[in-house]
C-alpha cells in the first residue's frame, strides 16, 4: 500500500525502473490491507487491557491453538472477569489511601492515560509490522523479539509452545537497593545470627535490620545542666507576711497568709452571693479598675525596680552635686553590678531584660561611660584613670594599652604606685616580654623616681612615701632577676649598692643621683674588690687612694686562693636526657651566682670567662642606683641582701613584692614546730628562695648553707658591714649570722650526718665565742641565749645551763625591766619545759626557780632544789605589778615606743609560762585575754592618724607575738596532757581573723583542723577569711588542707601502699581543689605569684592529666613569663617539650646555663 492514499495510483503504475526506484519512498511495503479488520480488533483489545490496569511488558505472549474449543474460551473469560473485579477493587483500595495532589477530575485524566496508551500501542504495532517484512525475518525475529514487542501474527514458523523473553533491563533495580517489597516473600528472622559460622568470631551485619525499639523516656536532667543554670539565673520572688505573736494555744489550721487586707464581701443584685472579687464585680457592671489602681506597682519587680531607679537617680544627683568625690565615683561604678543584676530597671522590649542581665559587654561599657565622665571632672585623679585602664583591658588591644599606659606615667611620673602596676602590667604581658626590656624598664623607673626625688623635674614634686617606695622597687627588681635566672646582675646589684650607700666619697654627696652615679662607674669599672668579696675597701677609699696615686698591689697567699674542686656535673650518663639538663643546671645555678670577675693575680682577662653572661657590666646596673637617706632603710637593706644570701634577718620583703617573690613552698614546712612548739626556730623565709635555689616543688627547705666560696663571700659581708652599723642593729647582725650557723647544724641534726655536723658544730661554736669576745658583746643577752641554745641542740645540757647560768648572774639587780634579759630567761625555762614531756618533776622545778630568780633583786644563783611556796607567791605579785606599770608608760594612752612594746611582750610571755608551770593552763589564758583586750582597744583605727600609725603598728606586733604565745602554750599542753581542741581552734580563729598573712599561725590552724573528721567549719572559716582579706597566705593554706585531706583520703583508700581502692567517696576533693585554684588565680595577687601556678600545676600532673596540665602551664607563662622555675617544672613533668620549653626560654631572654648544643658534646665525652 502506499505511504500517502492519495498517491497510491502514481506509485502502481507501471513504469520505467528508474521512474519506480525514484517514487518507492511513497510505498510501504510492510501493510498488508487484508489485516486491517484484525489490527482494529486487536488495537480495541490492547485499549482495553490498558484501561482495566494490566502490564502489557510482562504478559507472556500465548499461541492461540486453532482447535481451542468455545468453552474453554468462555471458561478463560469468565476467570478473567473475576481477575479484573479484584484488580478494580485493590485499585479503589489504593487511590483511597493516597493523596490527590490535583484538583481536576479523575475522569480527565483517565482519559488521558487511555489515549496516551492507545498511540503507545498503535505505534508500537506499525514498527513491529515494518521490523517483521525485513529478510531474514525468522533469524531476526528472536533478537528482536528482547527489545520490543513482537506479535505472534508477524511470526511465521510457529510451534505448539511459544514464549518471550523479556531482556529489556528494568531501572527500578538500578534506581533502588533491592527488590519491589511485594515481591519478596514476608518471614521473621528469630535473632542477628545465622546458622553454621562460629559466634565468638564471626558476626553477620544484617541491612535493614530492625533494632530494638528505642525507649521513648525522657533522659533526666540533672541540676548543673545549661538548661536548669539558666533557671537558677531567674529572680525569686520575695514573699512577705505579718509578723504575728506566738500564740500559746495549740491552733486546728494553719491560716493563709496575705489575705488581712480584704475586705468582706457585699452580697447585691450582681453577686448575690459573695463570691464575686472586686474586680469581677466591675467587669460585670461594664467597668475598669481606677486610674490608681492601674498604676500602682503591686508586683515585686515592679517595687525592686523603682528603688533602683532611686538610687540611680541619687547617685546621679550625688556626684552632679559633688563631681571631686573620687570615692563617690567608684561607688557609682561599682553599684552597677547590681543594676545590671536586676531583670529589667532599662528593658524597653520583652525579652531584652534576659539579654542584658547577661551581657557582660553593656556592663563594662556603662563603667566606662561613668569613669570617663569622672575622669572629665577629675583630669588629675589617678585611681580613676587606673580603673578606667583596668575595665579596657577586655577593650583594647595590647599595644593600645601600652600606649596608654605611657602616657599616663608621662603624666605622673612621680606616683610610686603607679609605677609598681606600670611595671607589673609590663613584666606580666607574654607577647611583649623579654628580660632585657624590662630590666632597663626597672632601670627608668628608679632613675625618673631618682630625679624627682632630686628635684631635678621641677614640674612633679616628691610624693610622701617616695623613698620607701624605690626601696621597694629595687628589691622587686633584684627578685625579678633572680628568679629569671640572672643570679649575677641580681648580686651585683646589691653590691654597688652597698658601696653607694654606705661607702660613698664625701666630695660627691652633695651632688644629684645622676652625677653621683656617673663618678661611682670608674669605680665599679677598675677591677676592685667589691662587697662580699676579699679585700674589699670600699668606694671612698679607692677614691682617696687614687688621689694620692693609687693601690700598692700585694700579693695575697697562695693557700686561701685554691679554687674548690668542682663536682661533676654528669654523674650518670645512662638517665634520661631531661634528668641530666635538669641536675646540671640546677648545679650550676648553684655554684655560679656570683658574678665572674678576672683575677689580676693569676693575670686573668675578660676574655678568659667561659660564660659571658656571668660578667656583669655597668650599664646593667648604673641606672637602677638609688640613694637611701634613711637610717632604717639603710640597715633594711643590708638585711635585705642578706635575706637574698639565705640568711635568716626576719626580714620579709614588703607586700607589693612579696608574692612575686614567693616561689618555693617552705611556707607549709612545719619543721620542729612540731616536735618543741615552745623552742623551735622559726626561720621566716615567707615562701622566697635563696639565690642559687631553684629546687623542685616538694623539697624541704632546710638551710644547707652555699659552696666554700659562696660561705666565704657571706663572711666578708658580715665583716664589711657590721662595723657601719652600732647598738641594737649591730646585735642583731651578730644575732642573724649566729642564727644562720646555727640553722645549718639544724639541718645536720635532721639529715645525721654526724661528721659534718661534729664541724659544723664546731665553726659555729668557734663563732660565738669570737663574737662574745668583741667588748660590745659581753653584755649582749642575744648572743649568750643563742650560744646556750647551740650548745643544748648539740645534745651538750650541762654546758648550756653552765652558759645560761653564767649570762643570768651578770645581769646584776635588772629584775623585769631588761626585755633581753627576760627573753633569755624565759628560752632557759621553755628548754627545761621541753625537756621531758610532763609537766612535772625536776625539770618543772627548774623553770619555775629561773622565772621566780628573774623578778628577785639579788643576783642570780643556780638551781638547789624545790621552790618555796612564799617565793612563788612574792614572784606573782612582781609579774602584776610590772605589767600594770607597762601599762602606764604611755603603752595604751599614746603611740607606743620600740622599747615599751618590747618589754611588754617579754614580759607577758614570762608572766604567762609562769602562770601555766604554777597554777594551770587555765590561768594563763586569762593573762592572754586581759593583755589582749587592752591591746585590741588601743589597736582600733578609731581617730589615728598618720603620726600614731607606727606606735599602733608596734602594738599590733606585740599583739601578734603574744597570740603566737598563746597558742604555742596550748599545743604544747594538748602534747602532754589531755585538752580539748575548742580554746585552741577558736584562739587561732580569732588570731587570723586579725592577723591573715601570719604563717606560723596558719601552720598551726591547719594542722589541728585536719585531725577533725568534719571539715565544715574549716571551709566556711577560709572563704570567710578570703572574701574579707587581700592576703594570698588564707588561699594557699585552704589549698593545703584540701591537699592534706585528700592525702588521709588515699592512704585509707591504699592496701598496703599499692593503688588506690575508691572503696570511700572523695567526695569531691579534687575538684573542690581546682576551684580553690581558679579562685585563687583571679584574686589581686593570685595571677602574678609563681608559687601559686607551681602548685597548681604540680597538682595536675599528679592527678594524670597531661593536656590540661600544659594547659595550665602555658596559662602560667601569659602572667609569669619571667619565672625560671615554671620551665623547670615544665620540663620535668613534659620531657618530650624540652627543646620546646628552652627555644621558649632562650626567646624570652630567661638565663640557660647549660645549653643543649654543650649537653650533646658533654653527653659525647
Amino acid at each position: 500500500m502506499a505511504l500517502f492514499p492519495a498517491f497510491a495510483g502514481v506509485s502502481e503504475a507501471p513504469d520505467s525502473g528508474s521512474s519506480r526506484k525514484e517514487l518507492d519512498w511513497l510505498s510501504n511495503p510492510s501493510f498488508c490491507v487484508g489485516t486491517i479488520p484484525s489490527l482494529s480488533q486487536q488495537t480495541e483489545e490492547a485499549t482495553a487491557l490498558a484501561s482495566e490496569g494490566s502490564p502489557l511488558t510482562r504478559s507472556p505472549l500465548k499461541s492461540e491453538s486453532s482447535d481451542e474449543s468455545d468453552t474453554d474460551k468462555k471458561l478463560k473469560q469468565t476467570s478473567r472477569k473475576k481477575k479484573k473485579e479484584k484488580k478494580k477493587k485493590r485499585k479503589h483500595e489504593h487511590h483511597r489511601k493516597t493523596k490527590r495532589k490535583r484538583g481536576q477530575s479523575s475522569n480527565s485524566e483517565s482519559e488521558l492515560d487511555t489515549d496516551s496508551e492507545k498511540d503507545k500501542s498503535s505505534r508500537s504495532i506499525r514498527d513491529n509490522k515494518k521490523e517483521t517484512e525485513k529478510p531474514n525475518q525468522e533469524n531476526n525475529a528472536a533478537a528482536d523479539a528482547g527489545r520490543r514487542f513482537v506479535w505472534l501474527e508477524d511470526i511465521q514458523a510457529l510451534t505448539g509452545e511459544t514464549f518471550r523473553t523479556d531482556k529489556k533491563p528494568d531501572p527500578a533495580n538500578w534506581e533502588y537497593k533491592s527488590l519491589y517489597r511485594g515481591d519478596i516473600a514476608r518471614y521473621k528472622r528469630k535473632g542477628d545470627s545465622c546458622l553454621g559460622i562460629n559466634p565468638k568470631k564471626q558476626c553477620i551485619s544484617w541491612e535493614g535490620a530492625s533494632r530494638e525499639k528505642k525507649r521513648s523516656h525522657k533522659h533526666v536532667e540533672r541540676y548543673f545542666t545549661k538548661k536548669n543554670v539558666g533557671l537558677m539565673n531567674i529572680d525569686g520572688v520575695a514573699i512577705s507576711s505579718k509578723t504575728e505573736a506566738p500564740s500559746s494555744e495549740p491552733i486546728s489550721f494553719i491560716p493563709v497568709k496575705g489575705l488581712d487586707d480584704v475586705l468582706p464581701p457585699v452580697t447585691t443584685w450582681l453577686n448575690p452571693l459573695g463570691i464575686y472579687d472586686p474586680s469581677t464585680t466591675q467587669w460585670l457592671q461594664g467597668q475598669g479598675p481606677s486610674e490608681q489602681e492601674s498604676k500602682q506597682p503591686d508586683s515585686q519587680p515592679d517595687r525592686e525596680n523603682a528603688l533602683l531607679k532611686a538610687k540611680v537617680e541619687e547617685f546621679n544627683r550625688r556626684v552632679r552635686e559633688n563631681p571631686r568625690d573620687i570615692q563617690l565615683w567608684m561607688a557609682f561604678v561599682a553599684f552597677q553590678d547590681e543594676v545590671m543584676k536586676s531583670p529589667g530597671l532599662y528593658a524597653i522590649e520583652e525579652g531584652e531584660q534576659e539579654k542584658r542581665k547577661r551581657s557582660l559587654k553593656l556592663l563594662l561599657e556603662k563603667k566606662l561611660a561613668i569613669l570617663e565622665r569622672a575622669i572629665e571632672s577629675n583630669q588629675g585623679s589617678v585611681d580613676l584613670k587606673l580603673a578606667k585602664l583596668k575595665l579596657c583591658t577586655e577593650f583594647w588591644e595590647p599595644s593600645t594599652l601600652v600606649k596608654e599606659w605611657q602616657k599616663l606615667i608621662f603624666l605622673h611620673p612621680n606616683n610610686t604606685a603607679l609605677w609598681q602596676k606600670y611595671l607589673l602590667f609590663c613584666q606580666s604581658q607574654f607577647s611583649t616580654f623579654s628580660i632585657s626590656k624590662i630590666h632597663s624598664l626597672y632601670g627608668k623607673c628608679l632613675s625618673t623616681l631618682s630625679a624627682v626625688k632630686d628635684g631635678s623635674i621641677l614640674s612633679h614634686p616628691e610624693l610622701p612615701g617616695t623613698e620607701e617606695a624605690m626601696f621597694a622597687l629595687f628589691l622587686q627588681q633584684c627578685h625579678f632577676l633572680r628568679q629569671a635566672g640572672h643570679s649575677e646582675k641580681a648580686v651585683s646589684l646589691f653590691q654597688a649598692m652597698i658601696d653607694f650607700t654606705f661607702f660613698k666619697p664625701d666630695s660627691v654627696k652633695g651632688l644629684p643621683t645622676r652625677g653621683q652615679v656617673e663618678f661611682f662607674e670608674p669605680f665599679w669599672d677598675s677591677g676592685e674588690p667589691r662587697a662580699g668579696e676579699k679585700g674589699a675597701r670600699g668606694w671612698r677609699a679607692w677614691m682617696h687612694q687614687q688621689e694620692r696615686g693609687g693601690w700598692v698591689v700585694i700579693n695575697p697567699d697562695d693557700d686561701d686562693d685554691e679554687p674548690e674542686d668542682d663536682d661533676q656535673e654528669i654523674r650518670d650518663k645512662t638517665l634520661p636526657r631531661w634528668q641530666i639538663w635538669l641536675a646540671a643546671e640546677r648545679s650550676r645555678d648553684q655554684r655560679h651566682w656570683r658574678p665572674w670577675r678576672p683575677d689580676k693575680t693569676k693575670k686573668q682577662t675578660e676574655e678568659d670567662c667561659e660564660d659571658p653572661e656571668r660578667q656583669v657590666l655597668f650599664d646593667d646596673i648604673g641606672q637602677s642606683l638609688i640613694r637611701l637617706s634613711s637610717q632604717d632603710l639603710q640597715f633594711r637593706l643590708v638585711a635585705a641582701f642578706l635575706q637574698f644570701l639565705g640568711v635568716p634577718c626576719g626580714f620579709s620583703p614588703p607586700t607589693s613584692c612579696l608574692y612575686m617573690a614567693m616561689d618555693e613552698n617552705s611556707i607549709f614546712d612545719n619543721g620542729l614546730y612540731d616536735e618543741k612548739p615552745l623552742t623551735f626556730l622559726n626561720l621566716s623565709f615567707s615562701g622566697v628562695s635563696s639565690v642559687g635555689r631553684m629546687d623542685q616543688l616538694g623539697c624541704r627547705r632546710w638551710t644547707r648553707g652555699h659552696s666554700r666560696e659562696g660561705e666565704e663571700f657571706i663572711r666578708n659581708i658580715f665583716h664589711l658591714v657590721m662595723p657601719l652599723f652600732s647598738g641594737k642593729e649591730k646585735s642583731q647582725l651578730c644575732f642573724s649570722w649566729l642564727r644562720y650557723e646555727i640553722a645549718k647544724v639544724i639541718w645536720c641534726l635532721h639529715t645525721k650526718n654526724k661528721k659534718r655536723l661534729k664541724s659544723q658544730g664546731k665553726n659555729c661554736k668557734k663563732l660565738a665565742k669570737n663574737l662574745l669576745k668583741e667588748p660590745e658583746n659581753c653584755n649582749n643577752f642575744c648572743l649568750w641565749k643563742q650560744y646556750a641554745h647551740l650548745e643544748w641542740l648539740l645534745g651538750n645540757t650541762e654546758d648550756a645551763r653552765k652558759v645560761f647560768d653564767t649570762a643570768l648572774s651578770m645581769a646584776g639587780s635588772k629584775e623585769l625591766k631588761d626585755c633581753e634579759l627576760c627573753e633569755l630567761s624565759l628560752l632557759y625555762a621553755e628548754l627545761e619545759v621541753e625537756l621531758l614531756l610532763d609537766s612535772s618533776g625536776a625539770a618543772t622545778s627548774r623553770a619555775v626557780h629561773i622565772l621566780t630568780r628573774l623578778t628577785e633583786s639579788g643576783p642570780y644563783g643556780p638551781y638547789t632544789g624545790q621552790v618555796l611556796a612564799v617565793h612563788i607567791l612574792k614572784a606573782r605579785k612582781a609579774y602584776e605589778h610590772a605589767l600594770q606599770d607597762c601599762w602606764g608608760e604611755s603603752c595604751v594612752s599614746g603611740p607606743a615606743p620600740t622599747d615599751s612594746c618590747n618589754r611588754l611582750i617579754s614580759l607577758v610571755r614570762c608572766f604567762m609560762l609562769f602562770q601555766y608551770l604554777t597554777v594551770g593552763i587555765d590561768a594563763a589564758v586569762r593573762i592572754y585575754e586581759q593583755v589582749s583586750a587592752k591591746l585590741k582597744g588601743s589597736v582600733s583605727p578609731e581617730g589615728s592618724g598618720l603620726e600614731d600609725s607606727a606606735g599602733t603598728q608596734r602594738l599590733s606586733s606585740a599583739l601578734e607575738a603574744v597570740t603566737l604565745m598563746h597558742t604555742s602554750l596550748l599545743r604544747f599542753h594538748m602534747k602532754v596532757s589531755v585538752y580539748p581542741l575548742a580554746p585552741l581552734r577558736e584562739a587561732l580563729s580569732e588570731a587570723l581573723k586579725l592577723y591573715p598573712g601570719n604563717q606560723v599561725l596558719w601552720r598551726s590552724y591547719v594542722q589541728i583542723q585536719n585531725k577533725s573528721h568534719s571539715a565544715s567549719k574549716t571551709r566556711r572559716f577560709f572563704n570567710a577569711v578570703t572574701r574579707s582579706t587581700k592576703p594570698l597566705e588564707p588561699w594557699l593554706f585552704a589549698i593545703e588542707a584540701e591537699k592534706m585531706r585528700k592525702r588521709l583520703v588515699e592512704t585509707v583508700h591504699r592496701v598496703d601502699g599499692r593503688e588506690v581502692h575508691a572503696t570511700i567517696p572523695e567526695t569531691g576533693l579534687t575538684h573542690r581543689i581546682k576551684a580553690l585554684f581558679e579562685n585563687a588565680l583571679r584574686s589581686d595577687y593570685g595571677s602574678q605569684c609563681p608559687l601559686l601556678w607551681r602548685m597548681y600545676l604540680h597538682f595536675l600532673v599528679s592527678l594524670g592529666n597531661k593536656e590540661r596540665s600544659k594547659g595550665v602551664f602555658y596559662k602560667a607563662l601569659q602572667n609569669c613569663p619571667w619565672a625560671k622555675v615554671l620551665y623547670m617544672d615544665a620540663v620535668e613533668y613534659f620531657p618530650d617539650e624540652m627543646q620546646e620549653i628552652l627555644d621558649l626560654m632562650t626567646e624570652k631572654e630567661l638565663r640557660v646555663r647549660l645549653p643543649v648544643e654543650e649537653l650533646e658534646l658533654l653527653l659525647e665525652d
